[in-house]
């Protein structure tokens, strides 16, 4: 389960620091990929294909389920850590998340979010104050 949230700058390489308690969680394999709210999205091998098994099962024939699993998988890629804990992110994923220095790796139970830490300080200013309403409409799911 990954959990908790991290500061760390993304150099001139696109190299991000990933947090140490979310590296053997992560594994030597994992997935970046685009995420929703201009954040990335990084799956631990087992998870992702997981999830991918669930989007294959996806109708083909509806037009929002294509439109979705071309976003999510063709920004898609294989990554590793190198020895000092990092992930060269590649570019095409920098720009989609706007990753320029300020970063923030967040855990969010089954995978690890990147954002730029502009992009998430303004999501959370946004997000606090409807949060005891989102919480009120997740009661239908038994939490």
């Amino acid at each position: 389960m990954f959990m908790g949230e991290y500061q760390h700058n993304i150099d001139d390489k696109g190299r991000l620091i990933i947090p140490a308690k979310f590296r053997d969680a992560l594994g030597v394999n994992f997935v970046v990929t685009r995420g929703l709210d201009s954040c990335l999205f990084v799956y631990p091998r087992s998870e992702w294909e997981t999830l991918e098994s669930k989007l294959k099962s996806l109708p083909f024939t509806r037009a929002d389920a294509r439109a979705f699993s071309r976003f999510f998988f063709s920004g898609a890629t294989e990554c590793e850590l190198d020895k000092q804990g990092r992930v060269n992110i590649p570019n095409h994923l920098r720009e989609y998340a706007k990753l320029l220095r300020d970063c923030v790796v967040i855990g969010v139970s089954s995978r690890v979010e990147i954002w730029g830490k502009e992009a998430w300080d303004e999501y959370c200013a946004q997000s606090q104050d409807s949060f005891a309403e989102i919480a009120e409409k997740l009661i239908d799911f038994d939490l």
